[in-house]
This record gives C-alpha cells, sequence and structure tokens, in this order.
C-alpha cells in the first residue's frame, strides 16, 4: 500500500540517488506517458499527478520508483536510447559503404527531428541539469555510452576498409551527433527551415569526415 512508503527515511533508503528498477507493462505505460506529457507541456508541466493519470497508476508508484520526475525523465531518455542504439548499430554493422553508413546516421537523425516528445526531453532536462549536476552527469554517461558503442563498430568498419575517417572516430562522432542534436532543434523551432539544403550539407561533410580518399 502507498502508506507504507509515506515515510521519507525508508523512501530514501528504497530509492537512494538513483531510481529503482521498474520493468514490464506499467514501466512502459509510465515511460510513454511521460514522453507525451513533456511534448505537450513541457517538464513543468509534467507533474506526477498528471503524468500518473496518464499511464493509469498511482501518483505514490512514481514517487517510489523515481521520486522526482527529472529522475523519471532520465529514466526516458535511458530507455531511448537504448532502443535508438540498438537501431543504428544493426544498421551500422549492415553497411557496406561509406554511404551506408552516412545513410544510417541520416535514417537516425530523420527520427530524431520526426520525434517532437524526444527532442524536447533532451532539451528540458539539459536545463533541469542545471541545477542538479547529478542528473546531467548521468546524461552525459548516456551520451558517453552511445559514442563508445558506435565507436567501436566504426573501427570495425575502418578495419574492413568501409571508411577512411580523417581524424579519431570518437570526435567526429561527437561532431556528427552534435550536429544532428542541433538540426533538430531549429528543425522544430522553424519548419520552413531548408531540409534539402541542410541534408546536402551534412552529407557532404559526413562524407569528408568518413572517407579520407573522397
Amino acid at each position: 500500500m502507498e502508506a507504507r512508503i509515506a515515510n521519507p527515511k525508508r523512501r530514501e533508503r528504497r530509492t537512494g540517488s538513483k531510481a529503482r528498477s521498474l520493468s514490464g507493462e506499467r514501466a512502459q505505460a509510465i515511460v510513454e506517458a511521460m514522453r507525451e506529457s513533456v511534448a505537450e507541456v513541457g517538464i513543468a508541466g509534467s507533474t506526477f499527478d498528471r503524468v500518473s493519470a496518464k499511464a493509469g497508476v498511482s501518483r505514490g508508484l512514481l514517487h517510489y520508483y523515481f521520486g522526482t520526475k527529472e529522475r523519471l525523465l532520465v529514466e526516458v531518455i535511458r530507455r531511448d536510447t537504448d532502443y535508438r542504439i540498438e537501431a543504428l548499430s544493426g544498421e551500422l554493422r549492415a553497411a557496406k559503404s561509406v554511404d551506408d553508413v552516412i545513410g544510417a546516421f541520416f535514417t537516425a537523425f530523420t527520427r530524431t527531428m520526426d520525434e517532437r516528445g524526444y527532442v524536447f526531453m533532451v532539451s528540458e532536462l539539459f536545463v533541469a541539469g542545471r541545477n542538479q549536476p547529478d542528473v546531467l552527469a548521468e546524461m552525459g554517461a548516456l551520451y558517453g555510452r552511445a559514442r563508445r558503442e558506435f565507436a567501436e563498430i566504426l573501427r570495425e568498419k575502418e578495419r574492413e576498409g568501409v571508411i577512411r575517417p580523417r581524424f579519431g572516430i570518437e570526435p567526429v562522432l561527437a561532431y556528427l551527433f552534435s550536429a544532428g542534436d542541433g538540426m533538430s532543434v531549429q528543425a522544430l523551432s522553424d519548419p520552413s527551415l531548408d531540409r534539402e539544403g541542410y541534408a546536402e550539407v551534412a552529407y557532404a561533410t559526413a562524407r569528408f569526415l568518413l572517407d579520407a580518399e573522397a
């Protein structure tokens, strides 16, 4: 019962500095509700009352497992990151040419730009991280994990002769993801932005970075 977790000391022992693990259908419902809520009303409006109502669970359950909505957001981003890493990793491993590699990144960036909720969540969580360094550190850890996993795949592609990077793999990845993140924000704030023009420049830049013989 929720009354049993009202004791703040007990809750502190259970949650600690990180959210407890929650799996199954209820977890998915909570994550989806938070994602939708942030896209609709932002972090400030995404109260536990609102999110719990959308997810069809009790408010106390959210407090018990996550403690704060920022930590719930970290969990949402973590799950999204898992999905994106899996999807992009599969496409990169299947790449047979530098064009296939670039195409995989373009597909990932297009998915990001088409998913408003994800972009808003990341942006607002970084702002929230200004006053919560531990949350910002967790975001940084997620980015670092993605870079490391993709870097290993690209090193395999370099050994296979698929790509011939001009610079270190991780700095190249950091630049490509920064460009994609920045473009996502611009596209959301200015729907009239010339996406085709951006794509042309982005493709040429990616090819320069990944194919030293181009």
